[in-house]
């Protein structure tokens, strides 16, 4: 991941005079050019961009001899894997720069072959039913008869014949293609977040290069916030402080309407997995950003490569701000092929917003042809809107547009036989669309991508982090508001948690926190998760000594007493740990008010404690006078009653609680994947390593342990809690991990029957079928959810609760999660 530099000194021959002179450069890694100390283009050989335009014409009044430097990174447009894109990173990888060339270049040649290759795309590809086919056929016969390659004078009536062809204009009720320019960086994949600061200096400047030549260009740039260091920054923003001069070109499209930011949200991020509150903060920070540099929020939500889209998200849209939405990931499903590529998108709450799934089905287009016609009759919506997107340009590891496909596409402008093609903005887009969306069909619920639905379990180690740290900074922000409602002198720490949340936002990356990234990658994220958890800490601990500084003086009579805080907001009533008067940990029984705080003395005292039983045969019993819990020697619940019920949650014969691991190998995104196969190769764990013991015989506390051996090399321990007058058991898992290509989930068959459950989303929740009758159906054999999935029948139900997973399944009747 590190760079070397070149210098190159040029000296152009003065028999060049008149000529069009071009350096070359080709080599395996990504390479920024610099001339005059400021930053001129990339230059990638998978984008298709290995020259420089030295001039246009070469004058005697414009240097001959010049100096140029070229940063060569060591890594290509995706990365450096080892053999295979989604390999790891090669540590021995050695880059070949194969060609420096100063060389003229003959525009007249290539614009004759751009000619010749949309006239053959025509003819090959419009079918032998078009007349327009044989008409392209034949006028390229004609050029090819006309040209003599050893005499330039005969290039122009080639041309001549091409362009009678690209001159014939459509009807006025042609499909219009809007044509956007489009370069998809991802702020870490492949390559750690340091790699895509150059990414996006190489891409942008390459495209601002583009634009001083063709004015009609328009650029969509949908990535805002980037942490390259443990300081914060917006990509702009260090644009504006590494290149400051690329950074006032920018400023100058922007103004011009050309260089165009979209998206709303800080970072393109996941799409299921962070919190409403993230969410929330997605789009804050997102449209603060476009108000404080822009003037103007943002009215596209910009997310086209993302593992599925919430159904909450709709809402969350609208009172952003945002009443459009574009993506195309759902034409990766790989199952059912979804319906509509234009249609109002419906929320859990009845919003709606305007969605749009560019028709090619990528937001990586060269311009083709094949790619026009591709958009145009793949479009699912024909006859009720007649207009529909094209992003073109070279994205994921960034590059954009080039010369070329403009040059393709300004040759399809209008004409007869293609779709119309203009180069467009989002806003004439969505404009057009709204004109005609009074035939469009509503799809309500979640957008649900049946495909990479390991990644809501992939790296736990980033779930967990992401989990907690959305926790911690709730409990800063409520604790750090009553503090400054209640002492003038405290200030709330706004820069602090700012820099925290962006930390945070940064890691919901696409592919960070679904865990699609290099290793690298994720230990990037887990230092920033280490510093959100101790900034955090000591933000809550200022805001704590400032709201209660009265009540943490010590005073000889209350030596015993404990403060204890509650930042939800309902009142709590709760076992906690706390030490004794020789130091040790000692359980109390305690109530908290919503949102507050209590001095505790003397512990409640509970209507009933907690009793532990261990029968003759090894299995022991649970109960607190709330539910009864019976478990045997390998820790698998055989029974669960809500005590004043006679029914068991359990159904007779079946162990809830049970381990089982699963073959994980997928077809062939090996991060991202578990294919529906993996359920066929389903082994419960029963291999004991301890048997279940007693560790708390009750009172306040009741708890036993044991564990077990997972696949050949991995072990699990597991603490069962019950706790006095509390509805629920606890299960504390510690599982070291060791296996390759297995997938350990834990199974709760429940003794209640539904047709759907229902699952914890942002601000709400989601219900989804228990049996596959359809294809739709069986697709989500794995889904995501939060903090809780439930299994409910009239007047009785169980719900599997947890504080650091997503991934998860309910079929027939039992409740899965994916650890």
């Amino acid at each position: 991941w590190e760079t070397c530099w070149f210098k190159v000194e040029l000296s152009i021959p003065p028999a060049w005079a008149g000529r069009e002179v071009h350096f070359v450069w080709e080599s395996d890694g990504e390479g920024l050019l610099w001339r005059d100390a400021q930053p001129v283009q990339g230059l990638t050989k998978e984008g298709e961009k290995t020259n420089y335009i030295l001039t246009r014409s070469l004058k005697e009044s414009e240097p001959h001899s010049l100096v140029l430097y070229v940063e060569l990174a060591c890594n290509g447009l995706f990365g450096a894997g080892k053999g295979d894109m989604i390999s790891p990173p090669d540590p021995d990888r050695r880059v070949t720069l194969s060609k420096a060339e100063l060389v003229v270049f003959n525009r007249d040649v290539y614009e004759l072959l751009v000619d010749l290759e949309t006239l053959l795309d025509m003819a090959k590809l419009l079918g032998e039913e078009d007349q327009r086919s044989f008409q392209a056929l034949y006028t390229a016969n004609q050029m090819v008869n006309v040209c003599d390659v050893t005499d330039p004078s005969t290039f122009p009536a080639a041309r001549d014949l091409a362009a009678a062809i690209f001159s014939q204009r459509n009807g006025e009720s042609q499909h219009t293609i809007h044509a956007m320019g489009h370069c998809h960086i991802d702020s870490a994949w492949l390559w750690p977040y340091e790699e895509t600061v150059r990414k996006c200096a190489r891409s942008w400047v390459t495209v601002v290069q583009l634009m001083e030549h063709n004015p009609q260009l328009t650029f969509a740039c949908s990535q805002l916030g980037l942490t390259p260091v443990p300081r914060q920054a917006q990509q702009f923003e260090w644009v504006r402080s590494c290149y400051p001069g690329l950074y006032a070109r920018i400023q100058d499209f922007v103004a011009k309407g050309q260089f165009i930011p979209v998206g709303g949200t800080w970072v393109e991020m996941d799409g299921n997995l962070p919190s409403g509150e993230s969410m929330v903060r997605q789009f804050l920070q997102g449209q603060r950003f476009f108000q404080e540099h822009f003037g103007r929020i943002c009215s596209e939500f910009w997310l086209p490569d993302t593992f599925g889209y919430s159904a909450q998200l709709p809402q969350l849209m609208r009172g952003c701000g945002i009443r459009r939405f574009l993506t195309q990931k759902l034409s990766w499903n790989l199952v059912n092929s979804f319906p509509h590529h234009t249609f109002f998108w419906e929320g859990i709450d009845g919003s709606q917003v305007l969605t749009h799934f560019p028709p090619g089905d990528s937001y990586g287009m060269h311009g083709r042809v094949e790619e026009i016609l591709k958009t145009l009759k793949n479009n699912k919506d024909k006859g009720r809107v007649n207009h529909s997107a094209f992003l073109f340009g070279f994205g994921d590891g960034g590059g954009g547009p080039t010369q070329t496909m403009l040059d393709r596409m300004k040759r399809m402008s209008d004409t007869d036989g293609l779709p119309r093609v203009q180069v467009s903005t989002p806003d004439q887009l969505f404009a057009a669309l709204e004109k005609e969306s009074s035939q469009l069909c509503t799809w309500v619920g979640e957008l649900f991508l049946e495909l990479h639905n390991g990644t809501y379990t992939t790296q736990a180690q980033i779930k967990k982090g992401n989990r907690e740290c959305e926790r911690i900074l709730h409990d800063v922000e409520v604790l750090s508001t009553l503090a400054a409602a209640q002492d003038s002198v405290f200030q709330y720490p706004a820069s602090q948690l700012q820099r925290l949340w962006r930390l945070l936002l940064l890691n919901q990356f696409h592919d960070v926190l679904p865990g699609s990234c290099i290793q690298l990658v994720v230990e990037d994220a887990l230092q920033y998760y280490t510093e959100i958890r101790r900034a955090g800490a000591q933000l809550q601990e200022e805001a704590v000594q400032s709201l209660c500084k009265d009540l943490l003086q010590p005073k000889a009579q209350n030596t015993q007493s404990t403060l204890v805080l509650n930042t939800l907001p309902w009142e709590r009533t709760e076992v906690i740990s706390r030490p004794g008067p020789d130091g040790a940990e000692t359980l109390a029984l305690v109530t908290v008010p919503s949102m507050g705080y209590a001095i505790v003395q003397e512990p409640l005292v509970p209507p009933q404690p907690v009793t532990v039983r261990k029968q003759e045969d090894g299995s022991i019993a649970m109960d607190n006078g709330v539910i009864a819990a019976c478990l045997d020697s390998a820790g698998r619940l055989t029974s669960l009653r809500l005590l004043g019920s006679d029914r068991s949650s359990v159904p007779d014969g079946c162990y809830a609680n049970q381990f089982a691991l699963f073959d994980d190998v997928p077809l062939y995104w090996d991060a991202w994947d578990v294919m529906d196969y993996h359920l066929e190769t389903r082994k419960p764990v029963t291999t004991l390593l301890k048997p279940l013991e007693v560790t708390l015989a009750g009172g306040l506390r009741g708890s036993v342990r044991f564990s077990l051996q997972v696949g050949k090399s991995s072990t699990l321990t597991q603490e069962i809690i019950l706790d006095a007058t509390c509805p629920y058991l606890r299960f504390l898992t510690q599982v070291e991990w060791k296996e390759a290509h297995k997938f350990l989930k834990v199974e709760f068959p429940v003794q209640a029957r539904s047709t759907s459950a229902t699952y914890e989303i942002q601000f709400g929740h989601l219900q989804r079928p228990t049996h596959w009758n359809t294809s739709w159906d069986w697709a989500r054999f794995e889904v995501w959810a939060h903090k809780w999935l439930d299994l409910s029948e009239h007047g009785f139900g169980v719900a599997l609760l947890n504080d650091c997973k997503y991934g998860a399944s309910a079929h027939r009747n039992v409740l899965s999660l994916s650890l």
